[in-house]
């Protein structure tokens, strides 16, 4: 018998085992199998990586919403101390610069 088989075999044991929902004990001595050998191959199947891709895969039910994407700014208002500044899209960056430093300028009186 390979080696494929006779893992193949207590894969079949350990599943009926654990089906039966018996002690150990009991379970063993109705099939006679060594209880030692039992709890060798439960260890080995559990840890090998074959047992895992058995296992169950659980999935988790995800509802998708559309990405809510903000409406695009049409101005930017720009508050210096009591002075509003809006800037619409499609400003000239060098008028704003100016302004600003017309505005940090010390004032003439």
């Amino acid at each position: 018998m390979s080696r494929e088989e006779i893992r193949m075999k207590w894969e079949a044991r350990v599943e009926a085992f654990r089906a039966s929902g018996e002690k150990t004990t009991h379970w063993c001595k109705a099939n006679q199998i060594d209880r030692r050998q039992l709890y060798t191959w439960i260890k080995k199947l559990d840890e090998s990586p074959a047992s895992s891709s058995v296992k169950q895969t659980t999935f988790i039910p995800v509802q998708v919403t559309p990405e809510v994407k903000p409406a695009p700014c049409r101005s930017l208002r720009i508050q210096i101390g009591a002075v509003v500044i809006e800037v619409d899209a499609g400003f000239e960056p060098a008028l704003l610069r100016e302004v600003v430093r017309a505005l940090g300028a010390d004032p003439v009186c």
